[in-house]
């Protein structure tokens, strides 16, 4: 398949106010070198604790954080040498996202129908309002939201109506990615599986390319065909997502897997949960060797000297880790 995206030792570190100005900077690595590839037509899941810097490096991919180092490469084009927004605007068209709250990411003051076309009024001015008009119909149909309400206003419907509204903003001007940071983490589960669900059935219609964060795990596997799992700021482990969620190599990811709930309760009665000892460490001064190790069961002297790098096995799958 087509890479459509390699990400190359990615780096965003953001500078901390200093308390005295003979101190030396100190900077937050939220993400501190992620290398991986999104094939032409997958979903690819990113999956991880709070602050393992899953919504940087997205909003890093899509401009809308500063990256410190490394590539962004889409279609031949470094999209961290792009320095304005008329340098953006043909990457925009092809690259859209989908946020976490979706009432929030919203404008209340207008009408839905004015905030699905707003895209088209910017990157496609030569439309004239009947056919805006026609393109924004044409989208709610799409997602399942009624042309009969496109003059509401946002207040007007449910959170997971709401989502519909910023999927069809997204996929008005036809994108080939769509980065979908946490987009049902708001909602309730029964109109998750609803939004998962659509994302799939949008995917076949319009042969989208998906990045999709979540903490639901079980989400990640229903719609991804291969996932990331990172840690403070690290991708440790990449593969498949069947194959990953039955049989992780990755410390981490299977503590991150035994405590996904399970659908049988005596399965869940039964279960062995892998807690973690200590707290995440700060991604201020992160530990040496492997960031994981200072939680990790298995490491030892070598994981405190020795980084990890991520290295592929003989089943494609990419795992950091010395003892693995």
């Amino acid at each position: 398949m087509e890479t459509v995206l390699h990400i190359d030792d990615l780096k965003v570190h953001f500078p901390l106010k200093k308390s005295w100005p003979w101190q030396k900077t100190r900077f937050v690595k939220a993400v501190d070198g992620v290398s991986f590839e999104v094939k032409k037509g997958e979903t690819l899941g990113i999956v991880g604790e709070s602050g393992c810097g899953k919504s940087t490096l997205i909003r890093a991919i899509v401009g809308l954080a500063k990256a410190t180092n490394g590539k962004v490469v889409w279609s031949g084009k470094d999209l961290t040498a792009l320095k304005h927004k008329k340098q953006w605007q043909p990457v925009r068209n092809e690259i859209q996202m989908i946020f976490q709250d979706p009432l929030a990411s919203l404008n209340p003051r207008i009408t839905i129908g004015n905030i699905i076309a707003e895209p088209l009024r910017v990157h496609e001015p030569h439309l004239s309002k009947k056919q805006r008009s026609q393109r924004v119909e044409e989208m709610m149909r799409m997602v399942g939201l009624s042309p009969k309400h496109i003059n509401r206003y946002p207040h007007q419907f449910s959170g997971g109506q709401c989502q519909r509204v910023g999927i069809a903003r997204a996929l008005i001007l036809k994108p080939s990615i769509l980065v979908c940071d946490e987009p049902v983490s708001a909602l309730d589960v029964s109109i998750q599986a609803q939004v998962i669900n659509l994302l799939k059935d949008l995917q076949k219609t319009l042969g989208l390319t998906i990045l999709f964060i979540a903490h639901n795990l079980s989400v990640v596997k229903h719609i991804s065909d291969r996932i990331m799992v990172m840690y403070l700021g690290h991708a440790v482990e990449i593969g498949e997502a069947k194959s990953l969620c039955n049989e992780p190599k990755h410390p981490y990811t299977k503590a991150l897997l035994s405590a996904v709930p399970l659908p049988d309760p005596d399965a869940e009665r039964n279960k062995k949960i892998q807690i973690l000892e200590g707290d995440l460490p700060s991604p201020i001064n992160p530990p040496s060797g492997c960031v994981f190790r200072t939680r990790c069961p298995i490491a030892d002297m070598q994981c405190a000297q020795k980084k990890p790098l991520l290295k592929a096995d003989e089943n494609t799958r990419k795992v950091a880790c010395l003892k693995v």
